[in-house]
């Protein structure tokens, strides 16, 4: 019997093993008394894009290490089936391997290693034997024969080749391929884990985070390659883009129940509010049907005339199944930005900056200027320098050339590594009261609790907080002290959802100069008006937001990820054409969805403000004696109902674009254009 390089049994007949299903049964964990989630089920299919949505804390990465088997669950189980592997990435893991990257990821293949062990070993005891004729001899011989053939079916000769695609695609130069692994930093390390994961080629692959590892390009590589592995991906992710490019189906944690959705995020988002809409509907109706029920019992219980009919509703009332509401966690950080100090004109101006390090020159001879109000995002591949320049304005780093900065600027600093700057001794509470001044300190636990840091919590230490917490906690700190100027180093890693959404409006409230790293490309979208791309120790300037930087560098493409080697391999031209079609296709498709999400964006703030109005007139409606010379005018009736008229208008606006939006997301996802012409794969 044959088998391929993941151990399965090759041909036609074993098509359906190649069908794996995992299923979940009936999990519950507890931790301190406090269920994270009870009874929760469902089945794992083959070739499923599963996005693993909730809250920080829901209990996510839990349910991720039950599924690999390194955790029990309180009860339930996980049938796995026989031969079935899965591939696993944690958020945080122990590294510091010796060997180099490139030998490091070739231990992906533990069997072909050993494979190609037994045949150097046997080559060598064959050679020196003489006795030809003898049994032990000629088992040897049969011995060599099998791994050789085993070997080739595994196809181990291409494993160096493969090594080599996926390491580039990830954003490791050939330079990099014989450094050691620990010489890097810990986002680089956990890049090479993510490529033995991939070149394992498990039936199902687990990944926790990934792309608080990755920069956009890599992102975008990895989006590709998920789209042509065969097995399934549950992933969890805060970077919406991502989970909207990869996922089709979406599971969402929440307060201990487990909800399944057929649909990418985006989608996932307006089914859940269509859900929650039609069970609201369906319960307000019962209760009006119920209280009818009872107004008509409660008036004739006592009319002998009406004793049937009594009788008749309150077995009606029994037999009736109450409706019960889906709860959900709802809670929700809420914070803004405190009034950018007045600050000149010109904020920075660099001439021939350069920064050098020992092994590498990171940056040379720039020369940029930031100007009041700018909004630049710092974009490019990790190790470009982008953390570096954000130091180095933030006055952490030293440097070579000049850097001034402009009249009266007041720095705000977020570093990547913000977690290292909390005390973890100290409490919460005790955080942000050393350095909080002032008016606000009376304040800290008003403060807190609007960062979901309320009761007990306040008294935790740093050390035990999630990473969620501990960037919800750096966020507090940096809002204690009013900035014109916020440099913010990848503030979303560990952000849930709806934190960052919150994050990203009070962003763009905020009055000061911004400048932001992050490779979240839905949260930078809207949010700059100037890009800095890093590249080769120099910087480019384009104008615009991310995705317009995307279209000019047309970053669509795997093909751009591939070696020499791999290009000569290419399909013959047809192929080539096809996959061009289908990439310029898509290239329309994502510019209509940036429209369509730009004009939902501006019906859902007209909306804010069209209710804001519509609320201040009802207060005058309400309370004319506090008016008298407004409700005089006359006018005030026609403007309520006028703007009632446009609040209502905006409101059909906004649920047009959206059912447009759902529509243009589920586009392709089937496979084929709207026309029902199969798309070619890429």
């Amino acid at each position: 019997m044959e088998y391929n390089r993941k151990g399965h049994p090759c041909g036609w007949p074993f098509l359906f093993y190649l069908c794996t299903m995992i299923s979940v049964n009936n999990l519950s964990v507890q931790f301190g008394g406090t269920s994270l989630f009870s009874h929760i089920s469902f089945i794992i299919n083959d070739r499923d894009r599963i996005g693993l949505v909730g809250k920080n804390g829901a209990g996510k990465s839990t349910l991720l290490k039950i599924i690999k088997g390194l955790q029990i669950p309180d009860e339930g189980e996980v049938v796995v089936p026989d031969g079935c592997t899965i591939g696993y990435l944690p958020q945080e893991m122990a590294l510091g391997s010796k060997l180099s990257v490139f030998n490091e990821a070739l231990n992906a293949f533990s069997e072909i290693n050993t494979l190609k062990e037994k045949i150097e070993r046997l080559q060598g005891e064959i050679k020196k034997r003489t006795d030809y004729d003898s049994p032990e001899y000629q088992r040897m011989l049969r011995s060599h024969a099998d791994a050789i053939e085993r070997f080739h079916l595994l196809e181990g000769h291409s494993i160096h080749g493969d090594v080599e695609k996926i390491l580039l695609g990830l954003g490791f130069t050939s330079d990099e391929f014989s450094r050691p692994v620990h010489s890097f930093s810990s986002g680089w390390q956990m890049r090479v884990e993510i490529a033995k994961i991939l070149l394992q080629e498990p039936d199902l692959i687990l990944l926790d985070e990934p792309t608080n590892h990755l920069d956009i390009e890599s992102i975008q590589w990895l989006e590709e390659f998920m789209g042509q592995f065969k097995g399934a991906v549950i992933l969890v992710s805060h970077d919406r883009a991502f989970l909207d490019n990869v996922t089709k189906r979406t599971v969402e944690i929440s307060l201990g129940k487990l909800f399944d959705y057929k649909a990418n995020y985006s989608g996932y988002v307006g089914l859940r509010e269509e859900r929650l809409e039609s069970q609201m509907a369906a319960f307000n109706n019962q209760q009006r049907q119920i209280r009818q029920i009872e107004r008509f019992v409660e008036r004739f219980r006592y009319k002998a005339t009406k004793a049937r009919q009594v009788q008749s509703r309150i077995k009606m009332l029994e037999k009736i199944e109450d409706i019960e509401l889906d709860i959900f966690d709802d809670s929700a950080i809420s914070f803004h930005f405190p009034l950018a100090p007045h600050s000149g004109n010109i904020v920075l101006e660099a001439h021939e900056l350069s920064k050098s390090y020992p092994q590498k020159q990171v940056l040379h001879g720039l020369d940029f200027s930031v100007i009041n109000k700018d909004r630049i995002a710092f974009i490019g591949k990790n190790g470009e320098g982008k953390t570096t320049l954000s130091k180095i304005i933030a006055r952490k780093l030293d440097y070579q050339g000049d850097l001034k900065y402009g009249q009266n600027i007041v720095l705000g600093y977020y570093a990547q590594d913000q977690f290292d700057l909390l005390n973890p001794e100290r409490t919460v509470f005790q955080t942000i009261d050393d350095i909080a001044s002032g008016e606000i300190r009376p304040r800290i636990k008003t403060l807190l609790g609007g960062f979901l840091f309320s009761g007990d919590d306040i008294e935790k230490k740093v050390k035990v907080l999630s990473g969620g917490e501990k960037s919800r906690l750096s966020l507090a700190r940096l809002i204690l002290t009013p900035s014109n100027l916020l440099i913010l180093d990848e503030p979303t890693n560990h952000l849930d959802m709806r934190s960052k959404d919150i994050l990203k409006n009070a962003l763009i409230h905020y009055d000061g100069t911004l400048i932001i790293v992050s490779h979240d490309r839905d949260f930078l979208q809207g949010l700059t008006n100037r890009i800095f791309e890093f590249r080769d120790g120099k910087i480019h300037e384009y104008l615009g937001d991310i995705y317009d930087f995307m279209e000019s560098k047309k970053i669509h493409s795997l093909d751009q990820l591939q070696t020499p080697s791999d290009k000569r391999r290419k399909e013959d031209k047809e192929g080539v054409s096809a996959n061009k079609l289908n990439r310029e296709r898509k290239k329309e498709h994502e510019r209509e969805l940036r429209k369509i999400r730009t004009q939902i964006a501006r019906c859902e703030n007209d909306i804010e403000q069209l209710e804001a109005e519509v609320k201040k007139k009802e207060e005058i409606l309400m309370y004319p004696e506090k008016f008298p010379e407004m409700i005089r005018s006359g006018h005030l009736y026609k403007e309520y109902d006028d703007l009632k008229k446009e609040l209502n208008k905006t409101m059909e606006d906004w649920a047009e674009w959206n059912e447009k939006l759902e529509l243009l997301s589920n586009k392709f996802s089937d496979g084929s254009d709207n026309t029902g012409n199969t798309l070619p794969v890429q």
